[in-house]
């Protein structure tokens, strides 16, 4: 007999959901039985949609491919496919190969940025440090302030702790800190284009 009032219905609706309600067992059937559902829908839309796809080209279509030998493309190439590229590695080199201008421009840069006596420009500092600094590196030096250096003088030898073909990474002790100085090659010669303390 079908339900014909409002009341009838919604009567008839609250007894399905409530039904999950009224124990801990069947709510955990009911639990149970919808993420199994869940599941079964999920897996079978993607068995569906990977068959649809295929995750590759369609048959009797060929798209460009790069085999692993580089050799060249196996079908007609088409303008979005690129050739692999090699993975960059950086160059290293032995630290004794570290040339003996960068570690000068290191040391003597060093040496400039520690000299900062009482009453000391900033634009005097800045002008001790610039032949030795990249212009980029300068812009950022502009902002520091010479009388928050702690560090008075250099204490030991400018010594490579990494060599690259245009680069060489410099350690450069003071009586406070120890200064990791990046001496780059440009076209003006070795300059200075970032430190750290340590």
């Amino acid at each position: 007999m079908p339900i014909r009032s409002p009341r009838g219905r919604a009567a008839a609706y609250r007894a399905v959901w409530q039904w999950p309600l009224r124990s801990p067992a069947r709510l955990a059937v009911s639990v149970l039985v919808l993420g199994t559902l869940v599941f079964g829908l999920v897996h079978l839309g993607g068995q569906v949609g990977g068959g649809a796809s295929g995750g590759g080209p369609a048959d009797g279509q060929q798209g460009e491919r790069w085999d692993a030998g580089g050799s060249g493309v196996s079908a007609t190439p088409t303008p979005t496919m690129l050739p692999p590229v090699a993975g960059l590695t950086p160059e290293a080199l032995p630290l004794d190969q570290a040339p003996a201008p960068a570690l000068e421009v290191a040391r003597v840069w060093a040496s400039a940025w520690v000299n900062h006596p009482d009453g000391i420009t900033s634009q005097q500092w800045l002008a001790g440090l610039r032949p030795y600094t990249t212009d980029e590196f300068l812009g950022v030096l502009a902002n520091v302030d010479p009388v928050n250096i702690p560090a008075s003088r250099v204490t030991g030898p400018a010594t490579p702790t990494r060599v690259a073909p245009k680069s060489v990474e410099v350690a450069v002790p003071t009586d406070t800190l120890r200064l990791t100085i990046l001496v780059v090659d440009t076209d003006a010669g070795w300059k200075v284009s970032r430190y750290d303390r340590a």
